[in-house]
């Protein structure tokens, strides 16, 4: 509606996960590289966590493109961890192999150790990536991925377990001491740092095809204190901002625009507590 007025290609602040919008930042960057060094040397599993909205499921879909571009991965993504642990199981196996399975927990896991030993035979490496894993509420599924990560060889696993959700995810696993053993490598993603925030725009607004400045210099530090640097709160801000100002014809956004869309979203809190990042190994 408003990218042509822009002289944008499209928009450059939707808050969906697209890869090609992804901004590295240093935090980003070493997530990513942690979450591909433990599928590529088929470590058990991995945890990353971070605060609503600070790009982990965007990032997920990094790892999912990246992973097709090798033909020696075959990976599952639960989107909807909301799952019986039957139906968990049930979810994995339909992903791997296309069919529908109804057999019980036993023959399930006999199903799968035959699935997961097939793609090994046959050089590719099982990869199960399960996002929003703070949702999920059956607690069995815990003991079902301790109990998948049984599956594994003299020196490696057969499968891969990245698990990704909010904050308290790692409060609901600590007392997993069998599956937390398995992590061999976690990481918290915080909130961008401000001047973080103002390349993470400019990145976005290259991406959709800008050649001109859009936002005023005061506009960068007012998105940043209104966002906290959390990048779905920027993109919602910057996404208003940007139809306001083609609505009332502005030739650039400034701080004051800023400012009265924040009042409308109602979104402003700059001191929401944002976690700094974790590191294990």
């Amino acid at each position: 509606m408003y990218t042509a007025y822009w002289g944008l290609k499209e928009k450059p602040f939707e808050n969906t996960p697209d890869p090609k919008f992804i901004y590295y930042s240093q935090q980003h960057k070493e997530a990513l590289v942690r979450m591909l060094y433990v599928v590529r040397e088929n470590k058990g599993a991995a945890l990353l966590t971070g605060e609503y909205g600070s790009g982990k499921t965007l990032l997920s879909r990094v790892l999912w493109h990246e992973l097709q571009q090798e033909d020696r991965y075959q990976s599952v993504f639960i989107l909807n961890p909301r799952l019986s642990g039957l139906e968990f199981i049930q979810e994995i196996i339909h992903q791997l192999s296309g069919t529908e399975a109804h057999q019980g927990k036993v023959d399930l896991f006999h199903a799968l150790h035959k699935i997961l030993y097939s793609n090994h035979n046959g050089g590719r490496h099982t990869v199960i990536v399960v996002d929003e894993a703070q949702a999920i509420e059956d607690k069995d599924i815990f003991e079902e991925l301790r109990l998948l990560l049984n599956f594994q060889l003299d020196n490696a696993f057969l499968l891969t377990i990245i698990l990704i959700g909010q904050p308290e995810l790692k409060g609901l696993i600590v007392n997993l001491p069998q599956l937390v053993q398995r992590i061999v490598t976690r990481y918290h993603l915080k909130a961008l740092t401000e001047e973080e925030t103002k390349e993470y725009l400019l990145h976005r607004l290259n991406m959709a095809g800008a050649k001109k400045p859009i936002f005023s210099d005061d506009a960068y530090r007012e998105i940043y204190l209104c966002s906290a640097g959390i990048p779905r709160r920027i993109n919602t801000i910057c996404d208003l901002a940007l139809l306001v100002g083609f609505g009332n014809g502005v030739t650039a956004i400034d701080k004051k625009m800023i400012s009265k869309v924040n009042e409308d979203l109602d979104v402003l809190d700059v001191n929401i507590p944002i976690s700094g990042g974790e590191k294990g190994g």
